[in-house]
């Protein structure tokens, strides 16, 4: 199972983040995640939002350079380890790590929800499964 999330590619300069969030903001677009790396030229604003095509097309409309990549979202036991047992699940099947990012999960107070760019979602879900470690659709992330 795949979530889409968002890339979208910013000036490093201020006020490029605030644009950016501004045009979400002025079209009711939710994020449920969010993740921002940088360079000394460009960042790359990464989210999770509660309509994806709505928002691929309004970020465009505005000018904002942005992709739609599937994710991972993982349900992760909130216990000392937790995330341990993830990642062992995914080097044992030689699934490797991109990035990953956490965000909040609603009202499941029992895990933590992280967002994971691996090679192969179809390889990672599948060992992840085998060890009853739940992966999330991106139906729930619209719920959320």
């Amino acid at each position: 199972m795949s979530i889409k999330q968002i890339s979208v590619f910013l000036e490093n300069k201020p006020g490029a983040l605030y644009a950016m969030t501004g045009v979400l903001a002025q079209n009711n677009i939710d994020m449920r995640a969010f993740s921002l790396a940088e360079t000394s030229d460009f960042g790359i604003a990464r989210v999770i939002v509660d309509d994806v095509y709505k928002t691929a097309t309004v970020l465009k409309d505005a000018g904002f350079v942005n992709s739609v990549t599937p994710v991972l979202g993982v349900a992760i036991p909130d216990v000392p380890g937790g995330l341990n047992r993830v990642l062992q699940a995914l080097t044992d099947a030689r699934v490797n790590v991109e990035y990953m990012y956490a965000f909040l999960g609603g009202r499941d107070a029992e895990h933590a929800c992280m967002i994971f760019r691996v090679e192969d979602n179809a390889a990672a879900s599948a060992a992840l499964s085998a060890r009853g470690i739940r992966t999330l659709k991106q139906e729930e992330i619209d719920r959320l």
